[in-house]
């Protein structure tokens, strides 16, 4: 597949995407949420974009052919709704209402973790979230750090010590 680029950018744009679209499509088509429904998955590095469009793809495709995921409760959507994605790179379109509705397609607030990527040339400076309007400070703060402390429980209590009661 890839010998049919002749362009950096042709492969940078398309490999981490393709990877990530190939291995969840086959995690949720394969039962695997069902299997181990704790674990938690996350997929990294390859923006979230390609995420509404696999949702839609794969539901739809589902409702027609539901016997060749005999192991699947819920619609494929719902599985990648409770998965994980890192914002890098995020993709910020010219209208704002896409990202938007991607954000609220993931449940960004609660599933969408802050990467840079530091130092690589196509990084995300924490700004890239920040300043988005569409989202409140509240998942600001979310994506940009409560996520990660809560997806991988990590204990800040000795740095940010919670504020003293009044």
């Amino acid at each position: 597949m890839w010998s049919r680029t002749n362009r950096f950018i042709a492969v940078h744009a398309l490999g981490f995407t393709l990877f990530s679209v190939v291995n969840c499509v086959n995690w949720i088509v394969n039962g695997l949420p069902e299997r181990f429904p704790k674990l938690k998955v996350m997929w990294i590095e390859s923006g979230i974009e390609w995420v509404p469009w696999l949702m839609q793809r794969l539901d739809n495709d589902y409702k027609m052919r539901t016997s060749e995921c005999p192991a699947l409760k819920r619609l494929p959507s719902e599985y990648m709704r409770e998965m994980y994605y890192s914002s890098q790179p995020l993709e910020v379109p010219d209208d704002l209402e896409v990202l938007e509705m991607t954000f609220k397609m993931i449940h960004a607030e609660t599933q969408l973790l802050y990467a840079s990527d530091y130092p690589h040339w196509d990084m995300d400076l924490p700004g890239v979230i920040y300043d988005l309007p569409c989202l409140d400070e509240k998942a600001k703060r979310n994506i940009l750090g409560e996520n990660a402390r809560r997806v991988f429980s990590l204990d800040v209590s000795d740095r940010f010590p919670p504020p003293a009661p009044k």
